[in-house]
């Protein structure tokens, strides 16, 4: 309280005195006055021992791993003391005393360096200047041998303070990076990963010519266009069954980060109109993790076979009872469907099965057969070359590469020969139906409704808006 009652004394002098001073002794006098009062009034009295006079910030070790690395800041720890003041000689001294301000924390100033051909860490260090001390360090932390695997054209960022690396980060993609940060003798690992924004994105087209045309011209990727054809790829041979008029609408997802589309996502509903039928397909992730395409009612896409083992190919002849050979000469039953591709074009297992033959088998030339079950056999004829992975006993899955398209046997031109045959009966491949894969257990049937629903109508919903701007850009046209 003593010293309390010294400060408002003192504040009273001040006043009395104000009169006589210049301006800018007014001015030191009130925010003197005033900052001892709030000190006066914040100090603690005399039956408290004082046991800290400094301010410590809160060290950056202890807010790392709470900071989301998009938004981290560099921080150094600080201790802050503010210079004492002599009241009676501020006032008898014409020149303003002036606590400093704590100096603005400095950003990290990161040199890019690009990997070179032939670069290596060595190389790159050099480039900033760096000595071999220096790669000896980063190289004994670097525990997952991460920068002993760098490809040209990845990123490095050396912040380097004084001749001396304080960190080093690897930009292994756009979502993950690697940091090496000096501590001593070494360097810690930190991994920085970041969340992309997911957006959903419409696309809707109709087909002139084929689905990649039209599509490309809708505004699809060719990854996009591939993943649509694999989707509705059990009911709908792209290179057969495609008409002219035929339309599709797709719901997918985008990836941004920083306001910047990154990259593209799953493939979340679409539907496929073909010669006048409508097919719909969502995305759903059961509660054991997996994940496939259902109808909106639950029955799944997949069926035990696919119509097609090669994309997007013409068809050169198809299944035919009676067909006059081309290189013979003779009439001889065609009991399959030839697909004309390009040399090296991968043929695809129609279905999960198990290789009973992987040789020349005469006019078939290279030739892989698989048996599905107890009465399904495939057969591809033709190829130019094997799946150095697929021998006689391998078992194989849906859509796994067997084979490369070519022109052994007996052949006028590279394509695929494709049989299918039940109990030994050759069947049209194109027309035999097929059996589906298991559809939505009924017992979770209302949590892929709940999971599904959503997608439906978003589909429907872009598809009406869409509509609706084709119709007013008409009418003001």
């Amino acid at each position: 309280m003593q010293f309390t009652n010294q400060v408002f004394t003192l504040s009273k002098q001040l006043f009395k005195k104000a009169k006589s001073f210049p301006k800018v002794h007014l001015a030191l006098a009130g925010t003197l006055t005033a900052v001892s009062v709030f000190v006066a009034a914040m100090l603690p009295s005399q039956d408290v021992e004082a046991t800290r006079n400094q301010v410590q910030l809160i060290k950056p070790a202890e807010t790392a791993a709470t900071v989301a690395p998009a938004a981290r800041v560099e921080t150094v720890e600080k201790v802050v003391k503010l210079p004492a003041v002599d009241t009676q000689e501020a006032l008898s001294t014409p020149d303003l005393v002036s606590v400093p301000d704590t100096p603005a924390e400095q950003a990290i100033n990161w040199q890019e360096f690009k990997v070179r051909s032939g670069d290596n860490l060595t190389k790159i260090f050099k480039r900033a200047g760096l000595n071999a001390r220096d790669v000896y360090q980063v190289s004994q932390s670097d525990k997952e041998k991460l920068l002993t695997r760098i490809r040209p054209g990845q990123i490095l960022e050396l912040a380097i303070n004084a001749g001396e690396l304080e960190r080093l980060r690897l930009v292994k993609n756009k979502l993950e990076s690697v940091e090496f940060i000096h501590n001593g003798d070494s360097y810690d690992l930190n991994t920085i990963e970041r969340t992309p924004e997911i957006k959903t994105h419409f696309v809707s087209g109709d087909i002139q010519n084929s689905l990649y045309l039209g599509a490309q011209r809708a505004g699809l990727s060719d990854k996009k266009i591939m993943e649509l054809a694999q989707i509705f790829g059990w009911d709908i041979d792209f290179a057969l069954d495609i008409r002219k008029g035929d339309q599709f609408r797709v719901l997918y997802e985008e990836k941004y980060l920083d306001g910047k589309k990154i990259g593209e996502g799953n493939i979340l509903a679409a539907e496929f109109t073909n010669n006048g039928d409508t097919f719909a397909a969502v995305r759903y992730t059961d509660s054991t993790g997996d994940t496939n395409y259902f109808t909106p009612d639950g029955r799944s896409m997949r069926k035990a076979f696919l119509r097609s083992p090669v994309d997007f190919r013409r068809i050169s002849s198809g299944f035919k009872p009676q067909r006059h050979h081309p290189v013979l000469g003779i009439k001889r039953p065609h009991r399959g469907t030839d697909y004309a591709a390009k040399t090296g074009t991968p043929i695809k297992a129609s279905g999960d099965g198990k290789v009973i033959w992987r040789g020349t088998k005469g006019g078939y030339g290279r030739t892989v057969i698989l048996q599905h079950g107890g009465n399904i056999t495939t057969l591809y004829a033709h190829m130019s070359k094997y799946n150095s992975k697929v021998t006689s006993g391998t078992r194989v899955k849906q859509g796994q590469t067997i084979g490369y398209v070519g022109m052994s046997g007996t052949a006028t031109g590279p394509h695929l020969h494709y049989e299918f045959r039940v109990n030994g009966v050759h069947k049209n491949p194109m027309t035999v139906k097929l059996p589906v894969a298991q559809p939505i257990p009924k017992k979770q049937l209302a949590r892929f409704k709940a999971q599904t629903s959503q997608l439906v109508a978003e589909l429907q919903m872009k598809a009406i808006e869409q509509l609706a701007e084709i119709g007013s850009d008409n009418n003001n046209g």
